[in-house]
């Protein structure tokens, strides 16, 4: 499992009740706060914006600091937005003075059985419950935005690295922070850090447990972009990449995902896959997007429909596909 929390009270014997609701709203989301969730609020909130779905950890209290009920939370608020099919592009953040901190230990430890709990993978499934926090979202079929501030720590940072692109201000902290406590990047880690860093640093940043800010981060390849208002920034991006198919969107996430390390002859062949079935009828995203790029008149110009059976993600087997 990954880091523990820096700082946080004793939680109470007995691991809680799951408590997670999601909440929606017809305005832009407000800034997160540092309230503590009690029992009737939920540690990690889903809410709308638009086309956009804005994911908070909701745990300021106890710097987001991941205990059973964060694990589980951010799995089913990512497990929700697959049924979301008119959303376009997700905005993950956390509430309070940082993003998480990493593994709340104190609380994790309270029950001897959290530890199976965490590392036992279910019959039939690529991931087991600490790695689905981080990558649950590469299975969206749609683009998702970390957006990190104060510290980012442990098994925070395995989380902001399951996104597609991550924006942070210049003084967060960062930390592959699991050799502190003897222990390995256990949340997906090992997957999602071959792709954005080379092997040497892999290893240096992991070994040593360096704390480092954003602008080394963005330095080293793990932050997309760095800023005084990284989620202003990211939700511009956001907005941006919806004015594109959000079939065209699931398929390069697909895409890319699918095929950045594996051999040229797989990579090839899917790209073709993948282009023929956005070829194939119906054919209303594609044509709402050949009619912008050839510059028809607004008042003939096809307009986006909610990405297509094809694309829009299944909870089990390949993501994306039927």
């Amino acid at each position: 499992m990954s880091t523990p929390a820096l700082v946080g009270r004793r939680a109470a014997a007995a691991v809680r009740p799951r408590a997670w609701a999601r909440s929606f709203s017809a305005v832009p989301v407000s800034e997160p706060t540092s309230e503590e969730p009690s029992s009737g609020k939920s540690c990690v909130t889903v809410e709308r914006d638009g086309e956009l779905a804005v994911v908070t950890l909701n745990r300021g209290n106890k710097y987001n600091a991941l205990d059973m009920d964060m694990f589980e939370g951010i799995v089913e608020a990512a497990n929700s937005i697959h049924g979301m099919t008119d959303v376009r592009a997700v905005i993950l953040r956390g509430s309070g003075k940082v993003f998480c901190a990493g593994l709340d230990v104190k609380s994790v430890a309270t029950n001897p059985f959290n530890t199976g709990k965490l590392l036992e993978r279910p019959e039939g499934k690529l991931v087991n419950l600490a790695q689905e926090v981080a990558w649950a979202w590469r299975e969206l079929p749609v683009p998702v935005l970390a957006v990190t501030h104060g510290i980012c720590y442990g098994g925070g940072l395995q989380i902001a690295l399951g996104a597609d692109f991550r924006f942070s201000t210049p003084d967060c902290k960062f930390s592959i922070m699991e050799a502190k406590w003897g222990l390995v990047p256990d949340m997906s880690g090992s997957v999602l850090l071959r792709e954005l860093i080379s092997i040497d640093l892999a290893k240096e940043l992991t070994m040593t447990a360096r704390v480092f800010d954003g602008a080394k981060a963005k330095e080293y390849g793990l932050i997309s972009h760095v800023s005084e208002t990284p989620y202003e920034d990211a939700v511009a991006l956001a907005k941006e990449i919806t004015t594109r198919s959000p079939d065209s969107v699931a398929a390069t996430k697909l895409l890319f995902n699918a095929t950045w390390d594996a051999p040229e002859a797989r990579a090839l062949e899917l790209e073709t896959e993948i282009q023929t079935k956005l070829l194939l009828p119906p054919l209303k995203n594609t044509m709402a997007s050949a009619s912008q790029g050839l510059g028809l008149p607004k008042a003939v110009q096809l307009n986006f429909k909610d990405r297509q059976p094809e694309w829009r993600g299944t909870l089990e087997g390949t993501p994306f596909e039927k």
